[in-house]
């Protein structure tokens, strides 16, 4: 998320009532949890396990919950609980906005966009032109959604993010303030879920279609002219090259790459990133032509037991 105008290091201690060390003055122009910052974003870290990928980011600003020496450039900003103090700066720059009518009179829509009864759509919403948009689809706040996109009935694009920070007798939620980018001639099927970024985009790139029943983490980039069959599960921050074929209830970890052209056969589940232009099968998934060999062998298993008992 950017914020508009960005703060100073001091501006945004402020506001958390937290000390720091680094120039007053340093600029913070966006909000990122730590798997999409780019520089000039503040993010946060709250383990000692991640305190080295969350310094050697891209990251300008870091909320820490430990004193130490400001490392590779960065300003530090001490906290007994960064999580919290970064939820709360989430809720100052992107309050919660309650809506007014089933769709937002702030919303832009394009020229030759058809919206069947009973749709949503949020605040500040972009939808392009010849968008074929069906009954009882909801579309949360900032989504922005190309030309000749259609979306079937009961698709919900935006919904929060599932981030949640486990204590000892309760869960936190990371609030969402990302959002939902849809390029041109994207087709999404019927009930399927697209969640909005934490802090950053997710993307479904141009030329993508998605079946029913598929559910799209957080934070997640597809890219183009990929094919998705029902009940497809990808979980958050997964990137996703080109032409990438994901057949019926495969599911997809979290935080891996899955490279272009790569074929995943139905059932599967994908624990690793993927190299493109394979085609691959299995729970962990490999190879396809590996795992039938595999399969065949196991098949063998109990004439090879018999002979040997």
């Amino acid at each position: 998320m950017q914020l508009t105008p960005p703060r100073t290091l001091h501006e945004i201690a402020s506001i958390i009532n937290a000390e720091y060390t680094g120039d007053p003055e340093t600029t913070v122009s966006g909000i990122n949890e730590i798997h999409r910052v780019e520089k000039g974003d503040i993010t946060f870290v709250d383990h000692p396990k991640y305190y080295r990928k969350a310094l050697s980011s891209k990251a300008t600003t870091i909320i820490i919950n430990k004193k130490m020496a400001a490392q590779n450039g960065k300003a530090l900003i001490f906290s007994e609980d960064p999580f919290s103090d970064f939820v709360s700066l989430i809720k100052k720059f992107r309050p919660f906005k309650e809506a007014s009518s089933m769709i937002s009179p702030d919303a832009n829509i394009g020229e030759g966009t058809l919206l069947q009864p009973g749709v949503f759509i949020g605040n500040n919403v972009n939808i392009g032109e010849n968008c074929l948009i069906h009954s009882n689809v909801t579309i949360y706040d900032n989504s922005v959604i190309g030309d000749n996109v259609i979306i079937h009935s009961g698709a919900v694009i935006g919904a929060d993010a599932f981030y949640f920070k486990r204590r000892p007798r309760s869960y936190d939620k990371l609030e969402s303030c990302g959002n939902v980018h849809i390029a041109d001639n994207v087709e999404i099927g019927a009930n399927t879920t697209i969640d909005k970024g934490v802090s950053g985009t997710t993307t479904i790139g141009k030329g993508t279609k998605l079946d029913n029943l598929i559910q799209i983490g957080h934070d997640t980039i597809i890219g183009k002219n990929c094919l998705f069959a029902a009940q497809v599960g990808v979980a958050g921050c997964v990137n996703i090259g080109d032409d990438v074929i994901l057949w019926g209830q495969v599911g997809v970890q979290k935080d891996l790459t899955i490279g272009s052209g790569a074929v995943v056969l139905g059932q599967s589940g994908i624990a690793k990133s993927l190299e493109g232009n394979k085609t691959y099968f299995g729970s962990p998934a490999i190879e396809a032509l590996e795992k039938m060999k595999e399969l065949a062998l196991i098949k063998k298993l109990p004439s090879v037991i018999e002979k040997i008992s």
